[in-house]
């Protein structure tokens, strides 16, 4: 699924687009290991951001609910009923 967007847009607010990949890693003696290979160019720079992976603090209602959220986005999607992103972002900034 794409969302429409304008790179124009999100450069007036100051977003920075560029490629981003998660790549999972675990900590070996205080250092980050990546658990699969990765072609990275020498001196790039990479962020790391963690990732509490125990879950989140949904009860089945929530989690009901979301999902049910997610399937009717999805359709809607599906069915071609997108909302531009910079008019998203727009109506946020009022």
């Amino acid at each position: 699924m794409r969302v429409p967007t304008r790179a124009s847009a999100c450069a007036r607010r100051g977003a920075i687009f560029g490629r981003m990949n998660a790549l999972k890693a675990h900590v070996k003696n205080g250092q980050i290991v990546l658990d699969e290979p990765a072609e990275l160019a020498e001196g790039m720079p990479v962020s790391v951001y963690l990732c509490d992976s125990s879950g989140d603090s949904l009860n089945d209602e929530e989690r009901a609910a979301l999902h049910r959220s997610i399937r009717r986005g999805l359709a809607q999607a599906n069915a071609g009923e997108l909302i531009d992103a910079d008019e998203v972002l727009a109506e946020l900034e009022r």
